[in-house]
């Protein structure tokens, strides 16, 4: 019992350690994946490295982002080497010189591996669950059709992804979906598998 008590702190440690990302604090960052591990969501899907060479992009841009994390629910393996992690997060971003923000509620669905004793992130997902426009200095006009080209649960951080240089390759999970569905499917096997 003691043993997964400090597990499941090293894992809600790990998944605050994202405000490494708001921070620009890149090598910390890097550290919260394996070498292998891998993320996919709106503007980035590869190696957790090449994520963070992509987050140094975006932190030099006019692009801004602050992510808060909620605590995870977390499901062990019987092994106690794997864990699936949902987490309740918000994405809040802005792009200054546009002057368009929005708040983006998703929730990361995270696969994270026990090696050698430490806890990283072997793949990062995300379900999009509902996302609005902000106007930080007041209404700003939206290309609506650029908005309706995306899933209405991330169309806002999309089309300020988009406005931003940082375009999405995909449609990707929403909340109730077939592509939640599939990875939430996907993320049972690989917990069972040895």
């Amino acid at each position: 019992m003691q043993n997964q008590l400090q597990d499941r702190q090293q894992l809600n440690d790990l998944l605050n350690g994202w405000m490494h990302r708001d921070l620009g604090e890149w090598d910390q960052l890097r550290e919260l994946f394996h070498p292998d591990g891998t993320i996919e969501i709106t503007w980035f899907e590869g190696l957790g490295s090449d994520f963070v060479d992509g987050s140094m992009r975006m932190g030099a841009s006019d692009l801004r982002t602050k992510h808060l994390i909620a605590t995870p629910e977390i499901t062990f393996n019987a092994a106690g080497n794997k864990a699936l992690l949902q987490t309740n997060a918000i994405i809040v971003a802005e792009n200054v010189t546009l002057n368009i923000g929005c708040e983006c509620y998703n929730r990361f669905y995270d696969m994270a591996e026990k090696r050698e004793g430490v806890w990283k992130l072997f793949h990062r997902q995300t379900v999009y669950d509902m996302a609005t426009f902000t106007f930080p200095l007041g209404p700003v006009e939206i290309d609506q059709n650029i908005v309706v080209k995306y899933p209405r649960e991330y169309a806002a951080l999309a089309y300020l992804l988009e406005q931003s240089g940082f375009p999405l390759g995909r449609v990707f999970a929403t909340r109730g979906s077939e592509l939640e569905a599939k990875m939430k499917a996907e993320g049972q096997r690989w917990l069972v598998q040895a």
